[in-house]
């Protein structure tokens, strides 16, 4: 008899079907404005679908919010600021945010499931690391709201007054988390506009805010497309914006507000490099690799979507980052096996197969694994792309998609000189087995993230950014309180 390798003894393994359970959720067939405290139906009458990427079903209604309807959350705000958030002790401020994570870790199931069909991502990534972060960064800025003179000794911290938000579909709960939180801390209050794919976590936040008894006005969440966004940015009782998504909208946030008093934080593209050193440990080194491009399908801006090994290890790496893509198990989003989940939209599919080609065309030699996607859905097998060089397209931008381009490396200075050879800074990883290696790359990858011997660890006390056009500005840790902040 034949004896199976370890791969034919992988993809012959079959697993059970083993969903997560809906019956526990709530949604309604259409969803209003959160304003002040209540949903409102918008003046523009307007409603659009949003659905679930993995089904292409519909899921629900959500209202489109017009520069009226904008006017009126950013009204509310700035009311709720003056009137009531401002002048309230900071102590009774931290035991708001204390009680919406309190409530987020009671729904954690409910969000997580949400999350999961309306973003299309893994059960288990929903479950295990956005949900509970989310809930984790209204505890850790819950515990800053009252300490904010300690924090920053000797510099008078004041609030600005109204912060309009505005979110990507990749991480919906927790952006909604990264920014509302440090804002309330600061004594700020907020508008803010979830990505138009994936709307409901941020709607079902509203309801949990409703219900926490937070004052009226102090968290507006409304829906909409690219004008909502543009409408909150613009308007003159607008103090502080943060705003996460491209870097090509960043760039005309920056136009926009450009004269003005208004602060502003961007966190942009990134195209991040996972570096492999020969000395690495090799099997952690794939499974961190796996982890920061597959299992979030490339949909983190932070994601090592490039790829370099040294050349001595270079076929050791490849061969077994392509044994081990055919484990990964690409399908229905709520089903705890599932790996890879569906991608966000079709809009976004076309993107990823377009730069395929792009590759393809490049003469880039492209490995994809031989599992099979459903035929109903947007999904996308995971591909690597091999002999690639710094001149390839799929190398210079962002795919967001689960598509890795690998090179290879001799020396040290070759692979600094590649990773930072690109217009992003956003993150970047290193595997090796030398401290030294390590601390000398991290102070010469113009990256605002780094990590070591691991890839995509998140804390609510560790600050995120980017440099160059991955934008500006810290999230999380005591730096993403100083954006909501004058001294």
């Amino acid at each position: 008899m034949k004896e199976a390798t370890s791969n034919e003894f992988f993809t012959d393994w079959k697993y059970a079907p083993a969903p997560e359970s809906t019956d526990h959720i709530k949604l309604n067939k259409q969803y209003d404005l959160f304003i002040n405290g209540k949903f409102v139906k918008p003046t523009s009458k307007k409603y659009f679908d949003t659905i679930n990427p993995a089904t292409e079903q519909k899921l629900a209604e959500v209202a489109e919010a017009n520069e009226k309807d904008v006017d009126l959350a950013v009204t509310s705000a700035k009311n709720a600021y003056d009137k009531v958030w401002k002048k309230m002790p900071a102590k009774e401020r931290s035991k708001y945010i204390f009680r919406i994570a309190r409530l987020m870790q009671e729904r954690a199931r409910e969000f997580a499931v949400i999350e999961s069909m309306n973003g299309g991502k893994p059960i288990r990534e929903s479950r295990d690391v956005d949900t509970p972060l989310a809930a984790n960064h209204f505890f850790y800025y819950a515990g800053w709201a009252d300490k904010l003179d300690y924090a920053f000794p000797n510099k008078k911290p004041q609030s600005l007054g109204v912060a309009g938000q505005i979110i990507p579909w990749n991480f919906p709960l927790l952006m909604a988390a990264w920014k509302i939180a440090p804002a309330l801390a600061t004594g700020n209050t907020v508008v803010l506009k979830p990505a138009e794919t994936t709307p409901l976590t941020a709607l079902k936040l509203a309801e949990l805010i409703r219900d926490s008894g937070l004052p009226d006005g102090v968290v507006n969440i409304i829906t909409g497309f690219g004008k909502t966004g543009a409408a909150i940015v613009n308007h003159p009782k607008i103090n502080k914006v943060a705003f996460t998504g491209s870097t090509d909208v960043g760039k005309l946030i920056q136009k926009s507000i450009a004269g003005t008093n208004k602060k502003v934080t961007l966190e942009l593209g990134g195209k991040a490099a996972n570096i492999i050193f020969d000395d690495a440990p090799i099997d952690q080194a794939v499974e961190g690799i796996i982890n920061g491009i597959f299992f979030n399908q490339g949909h983190v801006c932070c994601a090592g979507s490039r790829l370099f090994i040294q050349e001595n290890v270079a076929d050791i790496v490849i061969g077994k980052l392509k044994q081990r893509l055919e484990t990964l198990i690409v399908g229905d989003p709520l089903d705890k096996n599932t790996d890879i989940g569906a991608i966000n939209s079709k809009e976004q599919l076309t993107k990823i197969n377009d730069f395929i080609k792009i590759g393809i065309d490049e003469g880039a030699e492209m490995y994809q694994s031989s599992c099979s996607i459903p035929s109903k859905g947007f999904f996308c097998k995971p591909t690597l792309f091999l002999h690639t060089s710094q001149s390839h397209r799929i190398v210079q931008e962002e795919i967001f998609g689960p598509v890795l381009a690998i090179q290879t490396f001799r020396t040290v200075e070759e692979v600094i000189e590649k990773a930072n050879n690109i217009p992003y800074g956003l993150s970047a990883g290193v595997w090796t087995d030398k401290g030294s290696k390590i601390f000398n790359l991290t102070s010469k990858l113009r990256a605002g993230v780094v990590w070591a011997n691991t890839y995509n660890k998140f804390d609510p006390a560790s600050p995120f950014g980017g440099y160059k056009e991955s934008g500006f500005g810290r999230e999380g840790g005591l730096h993403g309180l100083m954006p909501y902040l004058s001294f």
